[in-house]
């Protein structure tokens, strides 16, 4: 990174919800619109309390874009009619997408039912082949998430960016693509390789921080700047790959979501200026 190289303006940060996870989605929009981030990534829970048309006159009243809606996914099960009631919920996860506006629905894939890591992959490829057809037909754009390895037994059995682009890539380009978290890829030793081989497939970037020791599994992530990721240097090899959208910070974080959101939304939009 050298000083001639832009930074990202406030107006590409995006608020993923989860980092406020205490709020309602409301709450959310509102704290937004106060500080004067343009762009929410709501999750389907929050949006499913109060229904997708009320989210949608929310978002849109406070004039807020919407980068991806999270989630859908979670392809493999033991049985066809669980495999099936998985790909009817996804399909209603296009609908919402479609009514929010989002740019893209982010998928994380799911576990194996059984111990099976090479058949759940198989279902997932499945899964988004059947659902594609309703992508298309609503417009909803399908992002591809690879988790890190320690959530391949309960969460996703796509592991790596090469995995989940070699998955987009069977699919036609308007509508699959992958969606690219450092916190789940910074690791990998073929990040790089993999990001500019995902040239025009990018669909979402989102932001953390891997701080050492990790504060937990599930909610390990930590504020940008904490941590060990290089993340100027991951977010500008995902430009160059011309991702120019929105940036996502998505924190699971116990200790944030315990203290008073808008300190926390405040300290957000420093560390984005400061190390994204």
């Amino acid at each position: 990174m050298t000083e001639a190289d832009p930074l990202p303006g406030i107006e590409r940060l995006s608020l993923n919800q989860i980092t406020l996870n205490n709020l309602t989605l409301k709450e959310c929009a509102g704290l937004c619109v106060k500080h004067g981030i343009r762009w929410m990534a709501p999750w389907r829970h929050r949006v499913q309390e109060i229904g997708v048309a009320e989210s949608s006159r929310i978002l849109r009243e406070s004039g807020l874009g919407v980068s991806s809606l999270c989630r859908g996914g979670f392809f493999p099960a033991s049985t066809p009619a669980e495999r099936l009631a998985r790909i009817d919920d996804n399909r209603r996860a296009i609908d919402e997408a479609a009514e929010l506006g989002a740019l893209s629905l982010v998928l994380v894939c799911g576990p194996a039912p059984d111990r099976d890591i090479d058949s759940a992959r198989a279902m997932v490829a499945d899964g988004i082949a059947a659902i594609l057809p309703h992508a298309r037909e609503r417009g909803v754009r399908l992002g591809i998430e690879p988790l890190h390895p320690m959530y391949a037994a309960d969460r996703s059995v796509i592991v790596t960016l090469a995995e989940a682009l070699d998955l987009a890539l069977q699919f036609e380009p308007a509508h699959a693509g992958v969606v690219i978290d450092v916190f789940h890829v910074w690791w990998d030793p073929r990040l790089y390789e993999d990001i500019r081989r995902a040239s025009g497939r990018i669909l979402s970037y989102h932001v953390s921080d891997w701080a050492v020791p990790l504060p937990g599994i599930l909610t390990g992530r930590s504020m940008m700047g904490d941590g060990v990721i290089q993340l100027r240097r991951i977010r500008k090899a995902v430009e160059e790959s011309g991702y120019g959208g929105p940036i996502e910070v998505e924190i699971l974080n116990q200790a944030l979501w315990d203290r008073a959101p808008d300190c926390v939304l405040q300290e957000t939009m420093q560390r984005y200026l400061d190390f994204v």
